[in-house]
């Protein structure tokens, strides 16, 4: 079966060597990641994604933050492999940090009350569709990602470092760069566990 939009998704990989050489002006990484972000769905187009790029130095500063709230509660004897991790997502070129405003979230509860319940999982999907948009993007624009959840550890001092709205949530961190290695191929389970279809 031939496909645009699966051959572009078959392109989305983790990729953990990063490097810091762009295929791309950072102008138009930092277009192609808000092009994705808008254009993913969310509940009632409410809009609730939100996303801070950080390129060089404040992709790094950001990392060395994650460390050393790494280094709180990793044991000492433990930690060099925890730093070698993390500093392999600091030798990417950026970062991209996706939010979920909370005001937004808090605004479809009041107005939809019949649907309270909902929307703070609606909102989760929403973000995990943008992060999905993004990482796809930038794959087929030849630049390497991963996903990663060292959130709430980093929230405080981000959210001061870069004076973020109280109500923005952060819920997943992407760092990006240059593929400085190949990608191995993807493995999938057998499509008879996974899929039943009916008619």
């Amino acid at each position: 079966m031939s496909n645009a939009s699966i051959d572009a998704i078959k392109k989305r990989r983790t990729q953990y060597a990063l490097g810091k050489d762009l295929p791309l002006p950072q102008a138009e990484v930092t277009a192609l990641i808000q092009e994705a972000v808008k254009l993913s769905p969310s509940p009632f187009n409410s809009q609730s994604s939100r996303a801070v790029i950080l390129f060089g130095a404040q992709s790094d500063k950001f990392w060395s933050i994650v460390k050393e709230e790494l280094r709180k509660i990793v044991p000492a004897d433990a930690f060099a492999a925890t730093e070698a991790r993390v500093n392999g997502f600091a030798a990417g070129a950026g970062t991209v940090l996706f939010y979920e405003d909370q005001a937004v979230v808090a605004k479809l509860q009041e107005q939809f009350a019949l649907y309270a319940d909902n929307f703070p999982v609606w909102s989760e999907q929403s973000s995990g569709m943008a992060q999905f948009a993004v990482w796809t993007a930038l794959a087929n624009a030849g630049i390497g990602a991963s996903l990663q959840h060292y959130n709430p550890l980093p929230d405080a001092t981000v959210a001061a470092e870069w004076n973020l709205p109280a109500n923005w949530k952060l819920r997943a961190q992407m760092p990006f760069g240059s593929n400085q290695a190949p990608i191995g191929e993807k493995t999938f389970m057998d499509d008879g566990e996974r899929f039943r279809v009916f008619g």
